[in-house]
């Protein structure tokens, strides 16, 4: 049965592989999935995925937002199979071409997630990039547009705003995953990211995963950050 603290995905954005792994060792217990971004695979490879997959029961999420011609997406998530990964990301971006490669290239042994729209982007930079007006003016209008691509293509699900899931789910199936970035618990700042909520909000409007980094990372007690969101999200259950 599925506990609070498996909804929990900390993302391990830090600068080094040490800092890293201490991250892993405090939180392996209190976390469900630790995600795992550029700047760490860039630095570390795949030897920091596994030394999370040793060190307890939480699982990996690889976040390269793969984004480039079918034919190197389906190459490089070929390659991702082999590190025993729960989740991959690729952008979901202008082509189904690119994401029914990415599921090939899964050979089933890895959820791949699209990533619809970036949280840190709002209407105003939609509408610089060129998207029309109903897309800039309503971001979810995006979001669902992409979210619905990905699941005619195979994806196990997607990276979207938890403002979204609701949609998303009433849309697309509960068996469709939505992991959600942006989630602040009450009272924390925004920081760069634009379209927020808290976990409890997130687990009413349908989240499967929260990705919560900062309100843990930049506490007194990361884990007792960790368990206190946990209990936010229990109370979501109970309300």
């Amino acid at each position: 049965m599925k506990q609070a603290k498996d909804y929990i995905i900390f993302p391990l954005d830090v600068p080094s592989e040490k800092e890293a792994k201490e991250y892993v060792r405090l939180l392996s217990d209190h976390v469900g999935m630790f995600k795992v971004g550029l700047e760490l695979f860039i630095r570390s490879g795949p030897d920091i995925i596994r030394f999370i997959r040793s060190s307890g029961a939480a699982r990996v999420f690889l976040d390269l937002k793969l984004h480039d011609i079918p034919a190197t997406v389906s190459r490089a998530m070929e390659r991702i199979t082999e590190l025993g990964v729960t989740f991959a990301t690729v952008h979901c971006g202008e082509s189904r071409e690119m994401l029914e490669a990415a599921v090939k290239g899964s050979l089933g042994k890895v959820g791949v997630l699209g990533v619809t729209v970036l949280t840190s982007v709002s209407g105003d930079d939609i509408l610089a990039a060129g998207f029309r007006e109903e897309f800039s003016s309503d971001v979810s209008e995006l979001v669902m547009k992409r979210a619905a691509m990905a699941r005619e293509t195979g994806c196990a699900g997607i990276v979207c705003s938890a403002l979204e899931a609701r949609a998303v789910r009433e849309n697309l199936g509960k068996d469709f995953v939505t992991v959600t970035p942006g989630i602040r618990p009450s009272g924390a700042e925004r920081n760069d990211q634009q379209r927020v909520a808290t976990p409890a909000l997130a687990i009413k409007n349908g989240a499967d995963y929260l990705v919560i980094g900062r309100p843990i990372r930049d506490a007194k007690d990361p884990r007792d950050a960790a368990v206190r969101i946990s209990e936010e999200i229990e109370s979501a259950f109970t309300d």
